[in-house]
């Protein structure tokens, strides 16, 4: 009896939902990410208020703070956004690759800013109050 062999349209049905996994998984640990970093600017911009109060430096403390806070939203939101937009994609049929908004580059330059916001008000605020 002579075994089967593979026809060329099976493997790469095979191949194609193996690289499908695999790009769900990405998808899955990128979103992970996300989130751990995205706890991360939570945590600092919590840490960054409750310093500012024992310093008496409660109003750039605090507009730190939520700005962190608020980045970490924002990135948990467009994270979930785009994770949602790559799981359709995945399971079309014709599944081809799309770029996406560059999600660590905007966190990047929103971070800077609060950062050269902070920069700026710890140096005018002995100079102002």
């Amino acid at each position: 009896m002579a075994t089967k062999e593979p026809t060329i349209n099976s493997n790469r049905d095979e191949s194609t939902e193996l690289s499908k996994t695999r790009t769900r998984e990405a998808a899955d640990r990128t979103l992970m990410a996300w989130i751990r970093r995205s706890l991360s600017f939570i945590a600092f911009g919590f840490g960054i208020a409750a310093v500012g109060q024992t310093l008496e430096r409660t109003v750039l403390a605090r507009i730190l703070g939520v700005g962190f806070v608020a980045v970490a939203l924002l990135a948990v939101a467009v994270a979930m956004v785009q994770y949602r937009q790559e799981l359709k994609m995945i399971e079309a049929s014709d599944y081809r690759y799309k770029p996406s908004l560059p999600l660590g580059i905007i966190s990047g330059v929103v971070l800077f800013l609060i950062g050269l916001f902070a920069v700026v008000g710890i140096i005018i605020g002995p100079l102002v109050g």
